[in-house]
């Protein structure tokens, strides 16, 4: 749900404004769940981030080019192996 919030603009400016942020920091800080802290770094990530260009305000409209999101995929699939391995342990 917190990724779908920060999909528009407007709902990154709630987020920011509700001081969502400091809520994500300091349960990142205590986190052991490694998908919940992975979770915490994305959307870290998108509410201190720039705003993205005018004509992007919605990040679930923006074309991605196929190679981008298969490199996208990767980098998350190749998170969720990390996480695998380290669970093993």
């Amino acid at each position: 749900m917190g990724l779908e919030l920060t999909a528009t603009k407007a709902g990154r400016l709630l987020l920011r404004e509700k001081g969502t942020y400091v809520v994500l920091r300091e349960l990142h800080r205590c986190e052991k769940d490694p998908e919940v802290l992975s979770a915490c770094e994305k959307l870290i990530q998108v509410l201190i981030g720039d705003e993205p260009e005018p004509g992007m305000e919605n990040l679930l409209e923006v074309n991605i080019p196929a190679e981008v999101e298969e490199r996208l995929r990767s980098w998350d699939r190749e998170e969720e192996e990390r996480r695998q391995r380290e669970e093993a342990r």
